[in-house]
């Protein structure tokens, strides 16, 4: 079945059609590493980690690209605050970041350009723009002239004149226009720099992301993603800065965007002391039952986040950990593969929300299945469903190991266990999963045998 994705620069749900199917190409932007990654930007590694595997189920050669930031003001004045090079700040938040996304279960992109192994490669680029006319330099500037690319704005939908209220961009006398942004900056000896044709400085934001995409995918790729909040003015400027380097071709074919993580109905920022970190959630819950936190609702929406939304996913993961484990000395004699429901979801522009729901209805499955070959479906459609969106990649025994409950009220626990047994007797399934999903709510994971049930935490 095709895959249809949202494509933010069109506004459309649209087949996705590469240009090469035997080299699929997808940039997604990565950190900025000045600081350890929070839980918005995990939250776009994981989409486009996702986005990622399941391009891979459809195609051989996935080409994917995630830049790495690793010259940028912040990360100027890090160093200069510890009297260290660039180097040192980088390398450590580099290091974090790896580590923090290896906790969450995505996969490393099969290329990670860094900013500063492309100075060659930007400076090329913003050369051709000047000498085309859509740039120009200016007090040891290199600067995008936007009123000379006509078609500015269509990704965003704002008007040129927003661009002097956009992110890390300077309104300065020298510039033609309020909207130009800046391609290449002086640097003087407190901060990196790197010689160029208009003297020692450093590349502007934005055409790093233009120059590593160029160098590694090509001069139109298939994919582009990142957050909400890059659209405008970063990704705007990559179109611009792109198109007008590459004689009008178009930059990417698809543009796809993440919603924001919101902590109880407000934006993350430092101003509000909101910032979840990746690492201290890493201390508090699995791996795993922050990524399905981070899938439970589709890419594009915001996610409200608080500990319920992960004690929710922890549950269902519970569930599906618990089904998988009644199912261990089943053998499969294929590669496991997802039911067509679940793969019909992810194909509907990652609808993970749907297809969680179809992994549930596979766990029912699982735990009711007495022939062999139902209990063999049963378990394929949950690894080959959980493989797609990364979760169930333990074995069932390390999992449980891994959180065990604490304070359970064993009473509690044999009483909803004798409510359940009634209700399988009186061929109540939807009652005796409500109570299975009860027990898991509370730590609690039930073993159906022929000893009858048995429950652990």
């Amino acid at each position: 079945m095709p895959l249809y994705l949202h494509n933010s620069l069109t506004r459309n749900k649209q087949r996705f059609e590469p240009l090469d199917p035997g080299r699929v190409t997808m940039y997604a932007c990565g950190p900025t590493v000045y600081n350890p990654p929070h839980i918005g930007n995990a939250r776009a590694a994981v989409v486009y980690d996702v986005l990622y595997r399941v391009l891979q189920r459809h195609y051989d050669n996935v080409v994917y690209a995630r830049n790495i930031t690793d010259v940028d003001d912040k990360i100027n004045a890090a160093a200069l605050s510890e009297n260290v090079p660039i180097e040192t700040v980088t390398a450590r938040y580099i290091e974090i970041y790896h580590r923090d996304m290896l906790g969450l279960g995505v996969l490393p992109p099969v290329i990670e350009p860094r900013a500063t192994h492309h100075i060659g490669s930007i400076i090329a680029m913003i050369e051709r723009l000047i000498e085309a006319g859509y740039a120009y330099a200016a007090e040891g500037h290199a600067l995008f002239h936007v009123p000379a690319y006509e078609r500015y704005g269509e990704l965003s939908g704002r008007v040129r004149e927003d661009m002097i209220a956009g992110a890390r961009v300077e309104v300065a006398p020298w510039k033609r226009d309020p909207s130009d942004f800046v391609l290449w900056k002086p640097s003087d000896d407190s901060a990196p720099g790197w010689d160029s044709p208009w003297g020692r400085g450093r590349p502007g934001w934005h055409i790093e992301c233009s120059a590593m995409a160029e160098q590694h995918l090509g001069t139109t790729i298939d994919i582009h993603g990142g957050g909400n909040d890059l659209k405008f003015p970063h990704h705007e400027n990559e179109i611009a800065q792109s198109v007008c380097s590459h004689g009008g071709e178009p930059f990417a074919k698809y543009w796809v965007h993440n919603g924001f993580v919101e902590i109880d109905s407000e934006k993350m920022s430092k101003s509000l002391g909101n910032v979840l970190l990746v690492e201290n959630l890493l201390k508090r819950f699995p791996g795993e039952a922050i990524r399905m936190a981070l899938i439970k609702a589709r890419y594009r929406e915001p996610i409200n986040w608080d500990d319920n939304l992960i004690e929710q996913s922890k549950s269902q993961l519970d569930r599906m950990y618990g089904a998988l484990q009644r199912l261990e000395t089943v053998a499969l004699s294929e590669p496991p593969e997802a039911s067509a429901a679940f793969y019909s979801a992810m194909d509907d522009d990652l609808n993970t929300a749907l297809a969680i729901s179809s992994l549930m209805e596979s766990v029912t499955r699982a735990n009711t299945a007495q022939r062999p070959v139902e209990q063999m479906q049963a378990k394929s459609e949950l690894l080959g469903g959980g493989a797609e969106i990364g979760i169930l990649q333990q074995a069932p025994t390390d999992w449980f190991a891994g959180h065990p409950g604490d304070d359970i009220d064993k009473a509690q626990v044999e009483a909803l266990i004798a409510q359940r047994e009634l209700a399988r007797a009186e061929k109540n399934w939807s009652r005796a999963d409500e109570i299975r999903d009860e027990l898991a709510a509370i730590g609690v994971q039930i073993l159906d045998g022929p000893n009858g049930t048995e429950w652990r935490t």
